[in-house]
């Protein structure tokens, strides 16, 4: 296997056109084409990452953060960034991150908090807009099956948990074909009306090449009518944050002792017990300062985050518990995110977590 064939895997699961706009996701070290013999997981890319890859043979370090986040004037050995990149080169590893897009993917990072806490009925905190694109197109009424399959095989008509989704409609198309044509039915220089079928699609922006393609390669027609429409709706399915519900009740209290054990937190930093019992729950991965009003809104009992700032405390208003649970420990477990998607399709190939404990913080 070559490193593309990883990165198609985790781009399927996450695509890069997911990530936000600051930040740095993708390969960042070594080629798309470069042979992998073993693969190394981690959260952060340090010196002491890239030496375990050494040693253990990996040729492809695969992280959630970064290594490369800020524009760098220089490689040198003044700063770790700069060693890890050298010692990457020299071994020819190769480095690739996947970051905010899996965080905004709803079986990533967040939903991986989900399954440690034991939450149910999840759904996105703040769903993304401007995530879809519909489809129009014009078929002859015997084509409509047929170009209509094309569409879903590419991935079209998939909205929440339904798919092979569409919206047709008969009506009459109007054309001429000229001399050079060759009109699949009808006869050069006549003005020709044909019973066709409308069909409507909406799927992923990240896909449209191959919904288009597969509409070009199944329509009958020599030129094919079709319109793309922008969709400004909400998609359920990528965003920020996540929000679900417990089994059960828990006592806030005893909650949080639950909370600082699954995630071993050295201590969780929280606002006033506002909520004698926890049902419903929000979680961001990372930092998720931005998401307490939409946790608020959304009914939440308590805001599990990281990086919160004194003044942003402030902000839960007494009527949330907002818990810091540090960000290490909030995106501990995406590493074993990253070992299921690529072991179910590489069940035999060489995927190793790293054993490099990287958080940079350490408690008394």
């Amino acid at each position: 296997m070559v490193v593309q064939d990883f990165i198609s895997i985790l781009e399927k699961e996450a695509p890069l056109s997911y990530q936000e706009s600051y930040d740095n996701a993708g390969l960042l070290v070594g080629n798309k084409t470069d042979s992998v013999s073993k693969v190394l997981i981690t959260l952060d890319v340090t010196e002491a990452v890239v030496q375990e890859a050494i040693e253990c043979g990996a040729n492809l370090i695969i992280s959630h953060h970064p290594l490369i986040f800020k524009p760098l004037r220089k490689i040198n050995n003044d700063t770790e960034t700069g060693r890890c990149m050298s010692l990457a080169l020299k071994h020819e590893i190769a480095i690739y991150a996947c970051h905010t897009n899996i965080d905004s993917v709803i079986t990533g990072v967040n939903a991986r908090i989900c399954d440690k806490i034991g939450l149910k009925n999840r759904k996105i905190l703040s769903p993304r807009a401007n995530c879809l694109t519909k489809l129009v197109t014009f078929v002859p009424k015997n084509y409509l099956e047929t170009v209509q399959n094309a569409l879903f095989e590419a991935g079209a008509g998939c909205i929440g948990n339904y798919d092979k989704c569409s919206f047709y409609t008969d009506g009459t198309g109007t054309y001429r074909a000229n001399e050079q044509a060759n009109p699949f039915i009808g006869e050069k220089g006549e003005f020709h009306h044909e019973n066709e079928t409308r069909i409507e699609v909406v799927f992923q922006n990240e896909i449209t090449d191959k919904v288009v393609a597969n509409l070009l390669q199944n329509h009958p027609y020599e030129e094919v009518a079709y319109d793309l429409f922008p969709i400004k709706n909400t998609f359920s399915l990528v965003g920020d944050g996540m929000i679900g519900e417990l089994k059960e009740s828990e006592d806030a209290k005893k909650f949080l002792e639950r909370i600082k054990n699954t995630f071993h937190c050295g201590c969780i930093r929280h606002t006033a017990i506002v909520k004698d019992k926890i049902k419903k729950v929000a979680v961001c991965g990372g930092s998720g300062s931005f998401l307490i009003q939409d946790a608020i809104r959304a009914g939440a009992d308590i805001f599990i985050t990281a990086d919160v700032k004194y003044h942003d405390f402030f902000n839960a208003e007494k009527s949330i518990i907002l818990a810091d649970i540090g960000h290490y420990e909030s995106e501990q477990f995406t590493k074993e995110l990253f070992y299921d998607v690529l072991i179910k399709k590489n069940y035999n190939f060489a995927i190793q977590i790293s054993k490099v404990n990287t958080n940079p913080i350490n408690y008394l």
